[in-house]
């Protein structure tokens, strides 16, 4: 019995929202083409359970593109409907479309001038005839046992809400980079980060010409705190690559190398791995592991040594990139 209940929710909200591939019409096509030509936000709306609805479709819209706020309706009749402009979209959704608090914001949102989009179950209710575009998500049975506990029908709305901030997210044309951008915490921005966002530079970037000493460059590197420099020609072009382990493997060999003499020349790695600023950071994990080496050049497309990244600075990179966006 338990098990059946549960199996028939989920089928209860399935057709709750399979019904909605029937309903999205001309109205959906007009929301969606009046959220591109939105000036300013769209204010998402709502109360009881589809005001964290909104909440969601709200931070979906914002972070696809579309500058949205939410807004509870309590709070907008106590002040906080001064965050609405004429220039905005306000997102009521209501199944009823008779909730009190939405209701009493109607004639100031006309008011004010914004655009009201109402998502609603009811096209008769006092919302609809408010609203300059209906979404009609139809007359839904509730999963709830008491057919009362909005259910079936906040899942329609998050289905709802959904393909309309989508719809504008590909109306326009906001691609990876641009998502990232706005994600800079998670997974997918961690994946689409440029290398030279975390490049090692100014102090801690070392960068000497060949004829410097060994010792010198050793100062060089422990102030900076880094185990490698880069090794550059008078015009700043990457000649090489100094790393530690050079040292220890020329003084396994010849104890009498004098670092206070010898010039870093004489141990930097020549035609090392590099990559260009502008390329993925996951990209460069790929190579430093695929080489199994500890450090890795950032070289411009003018051929500068501008960056160096660091194999301990990308530590965890792909475990820290799992984090939700």
């Amino acid at each position: 019995m338990t098990l059946e209940f549960g199996k028939e929710v989920i089928r209860a909200e399935a057709r709750a929202v399979s019904n909605l591939l029937e309903r999205l019409d001309d109205a959906f096509a007009r929301a969606v083409e009046t959220i591109i030509a939105c000036p300013g936000r769209v204010v998402v709306t709502g109360m009881g359970k589809p005001w964290l609805i909104g909440q969601k479709i709200s931070a979906t819209l914002a972070s696809t593109g579309t500058p949205s706020l939410s807004l509870h309706p309590a709070e907008a009749i106590h002040g906080d409907l001064g965050r609405v402009t004429r220039q905005d979209i306000v997102l009521a959704l209501s199944n009823s479309g008779e909730s009190e608090e939405i209701v009493r914001l109607l004639d100031p949102i006309k008011k004010i001038g914004a655009t009201l989009i109402a998502m609603t179950g009811r096209t008769d209710s006092t919302l609809a005839r408010y609203a300059e575009i209906v979404l009609d998500i139809g007359r839904i049975e509730e999963a709830c046992p008491l057919g009362l506990a909005p259910s079936a029908s906040t899942t329609a709305m998050l289905a709802y809400g959904d393909a309309l901030a989508l719809t504008v997210c590909k109306a326009r044309d906001f691609d990876a980079e641009s998502y990232a951008a706005f994600h800079p915490g998670g997974a997918l921005g961690r994946k689409l980060m440029k290398v030279h966002e975390v490049m090692r530079t100014g102090d801690r970037l070392v960068c000497v010409p060949k004829e410097t000493t060994v010792l010198e460059i050793l100062a060089k590197i422990t102030k900076a705190r880094s185990g490698a420099a880069c090794i550059v020609a008078d015009d700043g072009s990457f000649v090489g690559l100094y790393i530690e382990s050079c040292l220890r493997h020329r003084l396994e060999n010849d104890p009498k190398f004098r670092i206070d003499k010898e010039p870093v020349g004489k141990l930097m790695i020549e035609k090392p791995a590099t990559i260009a600023p502008d390329r993925l950071v996951s990209e460069a994990v790929g190579l430093i592991l695929d080489k199994h080496i500890d450090d890795l050049p950032v070289v411009d497309a003018n051929g500068l040594a501008v960056g160096l990244l660091d194999a301990q600075d990308l530590v965890g990179w792909e475990a820290r990139g799992d984090a939700d966006g």
